[in-house]
């Protein structure tokens, strides 16, 4: 554990949190959002003395002081091990989850600490009395479903990704979404724990980690030419600002219930590339020549419910010019 202070006395009741995987790309964003709107975050990372992890939440600390404190925490930890990060929170954001496209053992790299986490950081969210739980979902556990009409949008609260397919295609990531956030929704109802669900797409942005993530490195190999199979997972993109933003929408307001999609735009790989091409003439992008996406219904506002609740999305040129001068800034391209 690092820092000094109980957080209490910087916020107080609802304006203690908990966010885990905080050192990520989606989540160091949440952390800095949520320390410019005053909250005191108990952020945790996998090992505190890996400064690709914690280097940049210190960097935090220079301005929030006692408000961050930063908690070492595994997924695969009981859940009585997690409750030093969260005793005393009123809410939490459970983002803390692996990320990968490719896996040699996919029920130990990615199914089992992404179901076993979830469930660990709910019960130990019920125990400690948390008032509130937003957890960070996917559009993957959305999309694709066969027998959803692909003329007509997605009902976000009703449409679910077919596992048996996912797993027939070996898209391990998505199955192991699907079955985190069925099994959260499973625990609520059981227990009664306020329960809230995020779901985004392709997340991209400005960013502060140290590294690139598989999100950014989809952008950044793009960039340099590379052809990507991507028409099985890719739906459309979002950037990161707003994915934090919406968490803490959906945080802030009793009123949001159940599952929220979370992109700027539903579209097919065919147009992300060829608007990533027009805006960078420079750089060879592929232009796909053949759409494979046919089942995908394609929607220019398809985040209805956080759109109701008040979201406004970054545009497309904004969000993929911040994140190139990103990669440029640190010699990526």
């Amino acid at each position: 554990m690092e820092g000094a202070g109980d957080g209490a006395g910087a916020g107080g009741g609802r304006r203690l949190v908990c966010v885990t995987g905080g050192s990520g790309f989606i989540g160091s964003w949440l952390v800095r959002l949520l320390l410019d709107q005053g909250y005191t975050v108990h952020a945790t990372v996998k090992n505190l003395q890996d400064e690709g992890e914690t280097e940049h939440l210190r960097a935090l600390q220079d301005s929030a002081g006692a408000r961050l404190r930063l908690f070492q925490m595994n997924l695969l930890d009981p859940a009585s091990s997690m409750r030093l990060a969260i005793e005393g929170a009123h809410g939490v954001f459970h983002l803390a989850s692996p990320l990968a496209l490719r896996t040699r053992d996919p029920e130990k790299e990615l199914l089992e600490p992404a179901v076993k986490g979830t469930l660990s950081i709910l019960r130990a969210a019920k125990d400690c009395g948390v008032a509130r739980v937003v957890l960070m979902s996917s559009k993957s556990a959305m999309v694709p479903n066969p027998s959803w009409p692909a003329d007509e949008a997605i009902a976000e609260d009703d449409c679910w990704a077919d596992v048996e397919l996912l797993e027939k295609r070996q898209l391990w990531y998505n199955v192991s979404k699907t079955l985190a956030e069925k099994s959260a929704w499973e625990f609520a109802e059981k227990e009664g724990l306020q329960l809230v669900v995020l779901n985004p797409g392709t997340t991209l942005g400005p960013f502060f980690t140290p590294s690139v993530n598989t999100s950014l490195n989809i952008l950044l190999q793009l960039l340099r030419g590379q052809e990507l199979e991507l028409d099985a997972v890719y739906t459309g993109w979002v950037d990161v600002r707003d994915v934090a933003r919406s968490a803490m929408v959906l945080y802030e307001n009793p009123s949001a219930q159940g599952r929220h999609l979370c992109l700027a735009s539903m579209e097919r790989l065919v147009d992300f590339t060829a608007k990533l091409a027009d805006l960078y003439p420079e750089f060879p992008v592929h232009r796909i020549k053949e759409d494979k996406q046919g089942w995908l219904m394609r929607a220019k506002d398809p985040s209805k419910k956080l759109i109701d609740l008040g979201v406004r999305f970054i545009p497309f040129d904004q969000t993929v010019r911040e994140t190139v001068d990103c990669f440029r800034n640190k010699g990526l391209i």
